[in-house]
């Protein structure tokens, strides 16, 4: 018993520092080539440039995994990386390496400690907020909302049959009369008389022809009518969530101001609450509501989005319960007549473990709210939004 609670506790711990880790490992390669200097290993600074070309490879890797965006950003800070890459990745383990004199190259592939506060704090300092006094830069303001389904309504197929019959028929009559007529006429003398007689028999015959033709016919069809079935939506306490992104967005170097401090009479956060308890998608009179909102409090972005919640599961690895969470979030710019959309992210799904479906559920949004919003700022950043 001892032993399950130790693993729960050890995965409970490498889940939350996953969510929060300031330093993050990565593996980087690189390959030399060298002159023929007759000797019969490559020279030390040939395997000195090596191993910081591939700490520099490793720093790329683990951009390149954030996302495209954080990619971008590598591309902004490399020189500045360059500089002084001591300040950036904290120790450096060599793993393998292979020198063939033969061909005069030199592999070598290393894993390195990366300083992540260190790496983040110089793209922002390279951005175009970053870059900018505190007058310039802009304000925003942000609605996500946790939600797990309430309730679903299901309905029955609708079935309509049809039936439909047809016939028709022909038919002959022939009639044929036939009368036949006999006389009979005969004489007889007798002394001084005479005497006739006669007589007439008749005889009928009637025929009658009768042919009919008929045919049937019977189609049968119908159809079924199936209607999709509709959620409504439980809201989920966000406060811890809000702090997630206050700290994200204002880390970026944005001006944060939370919506309920940014309500007006048309804009409010109620409104868009019960949008999004009721759909996925709020109503085109909520946005234009928040846009009118926003242009009045002055605050040119806003964010908004929704993270679903989903029912909980065994892990198959864990045997602890596991909760996954759907993000879909979006950054408004309401500066113009017509808002646009700048920024879209998801859906993205993550997920988190825990002993209880609470600790689970609690697990998946912080690291939901963590990376959507570094996401966000991070994709803001490279568009240059400031």
């Amino acid at each position: 018993m001892q032993i399950i609670k130790y693993l729960i506790l050890m995965v409970l711990i490498a889940t939350g520092l996953q969510a929060n880790a300031q330093v993050q490992q990565a593996r980087g390669q690189y390959s030399i080539s060298y002159s023929n200097l007759m000797t019969k290993e490559a020279p030390p600074a040939i395997k000195q440039k090596a191993k910081q070309e591939a700490a520099l490879k490793a720093i790329e890797v683990y951009f390149a995994e954030a996302g495209q965006s954080e990619s971008a950003n590598f591309d902004v800070i490399r020189p500045k990386i360059l500089e002084d890459m001591g300040r950036f990745i904290l120790d450096t383990v060599v793993i393998s390496e292979i020198d063939n004199p033969k061909d005069f190259q030199y592999t070598v592939a290393v894993r390195v400690s990366l300083n992540v506060a260190n790496l983040r704090n110089a793209v922002q300092s390279n951005s175009a907020v970053g870059k900018s006094n505190e007058a310039e830069k802009s304000a925003m303001s942000f609605i996500f909302v946790s939600r797990q389904v309430d309730s679903t309504k299901t309905y029955d197929d609708r079935v309509y049959k049809r039936q439909d019959s047809s016939g028709q028929g022909s038919g002959i009559e022939s009639n044929k009369n036939l009368n036949k007529e006999k006389t009979t006429e005969g004489e007889s003398i007798k002394k001084n008389q005479i005497s006739t007689n006669g007589s007439i028999s008749k005889e009928t015959v009637q025929s009658v022809d009768i042919a009919t033709k008929s045919s049937a016919t019977t189609e049968t069809g119908g159809s079924t009518t199936r209607k999709a079935s509709e959620s409504t939506w439980r809201l989920l306490p966000s406060a811890n969530l809000n702090q997630v992104f206050v700290s994200k967005f204002s880390q970026a170097g944005y001006d944060v101001i939370e919506a309920a401090m940014a309500e007006t009479q048309t804009f409010k956060v109620s409104i868009v609450e019960a949008d999004y308890k009721s759909g996925n998608d709020i109503q085109p009179q909520t946005l234009r509501a928040i846009a009118s909102g926003m242009r009045e409090s002055q605050i040119p972005y806003f964010a908004l989005g929704t993270l679903d919640v989903g029912m909980a599961e065994k892990d198959p690895q864990t045997g602890l319960l596991r909760v996954a969470v759907v993000v879909n979030a979006k950054v408004l710019d309401v500066t113009k007549v017509i808002p646009r959309t700048r920024i879209a992210v998801g859906p993205v799904t993550y997920a988190g473990v825990g002993p209880s479906e609470d600790e689970a559920r609690g697990s998946a949004l912080k690291a939901a709210a963590n990376n959507a919003a570094q996401e966000l700022s991070s994709r803001m950043t490279t568009m240059g939004l400031r």
